[in-house]
């Protein structure tokens, strides 16, 4: 299995997905039969060298892309919109995150600018949730090294509040895309 010795890293690496359920059996999923834009420069094991990441995971319900400073104001707007909401969410025991006072827009792009430098590093994959309608942000989903050695990867999620009934599809849909387009065997959901 694989490992990285590095911890998660930063206040909004700590995110979780969702138990499979029947839900799942009604969303449809795939992967974009396209190779990633992404460059990926595999540092510390987290993914194979030469892994090809996805990019990109559709449902009917929510669109997942790479997280960059592109969805700064619209990101920053789902996550202040939500905070006690995705504070109670499965995956977020620490209660750190998000901050209750917020954070600027300016601390919201050094945030998602580090995320998608991890990206490209293939050091962590943060995507947004992205509604398929109207593109905008409705949540968020990290997948990062494990601090534990029991896991190889530690996935979160988040929506916003006013969609909550996309939380367990979202982190269902994700599980599935873990177990066929990811290295990954040992998985932890954060309890999910």
């Amino acid at each position: 299995a694989l490992r990285s010795g590095d911890q998660l890293a930063g206040a909004r690496s700590y995110r979780m997905a969702g138990v499979v359920s029947p839900a799942i059996e009604k969303t449809e999923w795939r992967r974009l039969g396209q190779p990633s834009t992404v460059a990926v420069m595999t540092t510390d094991g987290f993914v194979p060298v030469g892994f090809d990441p996805p990019t990109s995971l559709a449902t009917d319900q929510f669109r997942l892309e790479p997280l960059g400073p592109q969805h700064n104001r619209a990101d920053h707007a789902a996550w202040m919109s939500s905070i006690e909401h995705i504070r109670s969410t499965a995956g977020y025991p620490d209660g750190n995150w998000p901050p209750r006072s917020g954070m600027t827009l300016e601390d919201n792009l050094a945030d998602l600018r580090r995320h998608a430098d991890d990206f490209a590093r293939g050091a962590g994959f943060t995507f947004t949730v992205l509604d398929p309608g109207d593109n905008d942000v409705i949540g968020c989903v990290y997948l990062y090294p494990s601090p534990s050695d029991e896991w190889d990867v530690t996935v979160q999620s988040w929506v916003r509040a006013d969609r909550s009934g996309l939380d367990v599809p979202l982190a269902d849909a994700v599980a599935r895309w873990l177990a066929t387009d990811w290295p990954w065997e040992r998985v932890d959901r954060c309890g999910r």
